[in-house]
């Protein structure tokens, strides 16, 4: 009967336990001290007592509240951000937002709203930012403009709206951001978007809609941007939208929309009446490509042909002096002559990335860009055994270079001998032979270069004047590459480079840094020697920098001797994770650094033990070792002591005794 109680009582207190584990889940996460939760997923059905009223930022998404009731957030005063994603939220009862004076954003994406109160949205005072995406609205009509008129954004995506027909209260006197795409709308008539022209300024996304209609002249006003993305009629779009003004207008497609007519002369007439500053046409199928085509483009300041399906572009393009950005990334070029880049005498930024087949860069192909800035020529399967200076030829204004991604560059001299501006260069995935010349380093005339990513093009690493005259770089990434007998020496590598500040040195087999390596770095900050072979703890050669972040994440360090850990500068922070770290005595001292020290040290939940097994997998901020000596092992300790006496005693009185007899 008393063992029956007792089974009682453990079921009972063991319910209690579950359930309190339960509630502990349901606990709200706080993001920002008393003003940012996120209560995710957690399966509410209502608003948790425990937040308090200096909420500002509540993040209530996925849970289930099938109705919004005056009552529902009144004790949330201070409420911001208010996020209702996927809540099963169905009637929006009057006043539900009374008691929050101070919301500024609502989103209620993914419920299906059937009931939405006159004075649901009633309250806020500045309601700037309302998101009804996929909520079921077929009309605009069903939105209450009551309290509407701060709102600068309006986000209406993936419903089932057909019929724009903005009523005449439709809130237009802040409103910047207003978004119908993936809707149902097939035609545009003047009367339905006529309070637009009340606008100005303002971004306005159709892109997914099959817009088969605009009546001519619709849209009057000037825009920020205007999205007509994956819309078949680009001729009528541009008669709707004719004599109107945008800095952005997108008129490109999508992968996964169906076949769209392909652009063809005269498609792009439109543009004439329309005052376009940068104009996107990504994924459009261009046919007989030819220069009239580009007649009414020529006051753009961008134009993106991104996935065009273009081999060239023809020769005799004029008027183009405006351009100052042209992509024309994952197109088929065989030439980088075949871009026809004359016609474009003011550009500053380039990008052929990603072209479909083995680009050539050919000699002199881009001189006349001189004001050229930018240029990214990544992914796209070059191979030169003779770059880049004749390819590069009068780009002396270039800043930016991205050959990454490549397939193979060869340097004879020098990389790129008008490159006194370059900035940035990177190189990265790119088999980069370099000839050996003991003297000159390949980039020694960039003295401006500031970032340099070298990550796995294949070098020697450990050549001698690599980096001559690089005395400006900030950050250097030689990751992926190998070091000769994996050990980073003590030459002049890096000394030449005094304004470094990050260096990336994972992935290269290293095993040993001489202590001289970064003699001269003064301004390092950044190293991260992550993924290597270190088996020791080495941080000598950091020690007169006033701060510095190792990573020494995934080696084979076992032991960290304490004076190397407590030679770090004072405010460094050093990771150590996934390393086979010892939690025995014999690295007691490094045990009770780190759990002093857990402001020093990055993700200590990665930082585990690997032995001894009972503690293999234990983070180390939460292993005590014991090291002392035990009551027992000072007892036999006596012992021992007194057993040496005795025996010494003994020992002298026999001695004596045998040589008194003598």
């Amino acid at each position: 009967m008393v063992r029956s109680f007792c089974l009682l009582i453990a079921a009972v207190l063991a319910c209690a336990s579950c359930r309190a584990t339960h509630m502990m889940d349901a606990t709200c996460t706080e993001i920002t001290t008393n003003k940012s939760y996120s209560c995710e997923g957690l399966g509410l059905r209502e608003i948790p007592g425990s937040l308090p009223v200096t909420t500002e930022i509540l993040d209530f998404s996925f849970n289930v509240l099938p109705s919004l009731q005056k009552s529902t957030f009144s004790g949330l005063e201070s409420l911001l951000h208010l996020d209702l994603t996927r809540c099963q939220i169905n009637w929006v009862y009057e006043d539900a937002f009374h008691n929050n004076r101070q919301l500024q954003t609502i989103v209620l994406t993914g419920n299906l709203l059937m009931f939405l109160s006159d004075s649901a949205f009633a309250g806020p005072l500045s309601l700037r930012e309302l998101v009804l995406t996929q909520t079921g609205i077929s009309t605009i009509s069903f939105i209450p403009m009551t309290n509407l008129d701060s709102l600068d954004t309006l986000i209406l995506g993936s419903n089932h709206i057909s019929s724009l027909q903005l009523p005449p209260n439709f809130p237009t006197k802040n409103l910047k951001h207003l978004d119908f795409q993936m809707n149902h709308i097939r035609v545009i008539t003047a009367k339905d978007v006529s309070i637009l022209q009340k606008t100005s300024n303002m971004t306005l996304i159709f892109k997914g809609n099959n817009i088969l209609h605009v009546e001519p002249g619709a849209f009057r006003s000037h825009f920020y941007s205007l999205d007509f993305g994956g819309c078949a009629d680009i001729p009528g779009v541009l008669a709707g939208i004719q004599n109107s003004t945008t800095q952005t207008l997108w008129l490109g497609t999508f992968n996964d929309m169906e076949k769209v007519p392909d652009i063809t002369p005269g498609v792009l007439e439109g543009l004439c009446k329309v005052s376009v500053k940068d104009l996107y046409l990504q994924l459009r199928h261009f046919k007989n490509l030819n220069a009239a085509m580009f007649h009414c483009l020529t006051k753009l300041r961008k134009l993106d042909l991104t996935h065009t399906h273009i081999s060239a572009l023809p020769p005799g393009i004029s008027g183009m002096g405006s351009l100052r950005e042209l992509v024309l990334s994952f197109n088929s070029f065989q030439h980088l002559c075949n871009i026809s880049s004359a016609a474009f005498p003011s550009l500053t930024h380039l990008h052929i990335k990603g072209n479909l087949q083995a680009l050539q860069l050919g000699s002199g192909c881009l001189e006349g860009l001189t004001e050229l800035q930018h240029l990214d020529l990544s992914h796209s399967h070059i191979e030169s055994l003779n770059c880049c200076s004749k390819a590069l030829n009068g780009l002396s204004s270039l800043k930016f270079l991205n050959l990454s991604h490549n397939t193979k560059l060869q340097i004879q001299d020098m990389f790129f001998r008008e490159g006194a501006s370059l900035e940035l260069l990177d190189v990265a995935f790119t088999h980069l032979h370099i000839a050996r010349d003991p003297l000159q380093g390949p980039f020694r005339n960039l003295h401006l270069l500031q970032v340099l990513n070298l990550s796995s093009s294949y070098i020697n690493a450990s050549t001698q004047h690599l980096f001559q005259g690089l005395e400006n770089l900030v950050l250097l990434d030689l990751s992926q590459n190998i070091f000769e007998s994996g050990i980073v020496p003590k030459d002049k590598l890096f000394q030449q480079l005094s304004n470094l500040e990050v260096l990336i040195l994972s992935s290269c087999e290293l095993t040993a840094v001489d202590n001289q390596v970064f003699h001269g770095l003064a301004k390092l900050r950044h190293v991260d020697l992550s993924h290597n072979k270190f088996t020791a703890l080495s941080t000598g050669v950091f020690s007169k920098l006033k701060s510095i972040y190792l990573n020494f994440a995934y080696n084979r360090i076992r032991i960290v001797p304490r004076d190397q850990i407590e030679s770090l500068p004072g405010h460094s922070v050093i990771n150590l994770s996934y390393n086979p770290l010892a939690c025995t005595c014999s690295n007691i001292g490094f045990i009770t650094w780190y759990g002093q020290s857990l402001d020093k040290v990055e993700d200590p939940e990665g930082t585990t033990c690997s032995e001894p097994k009972s503690l293999a997998g234990a983070p180390l901020a939460t292993v005590a070792v014991s090291c002392g000596i035990s009551t027992a092992g000072i007892v036999a300790v006596v012992l021992v002591l007194l057993s040496c006496v005795a025996i010494s005693i003994w020992g002298a009185h026999y001695f004596k005794q045998n040589y008194q007899q003598i």
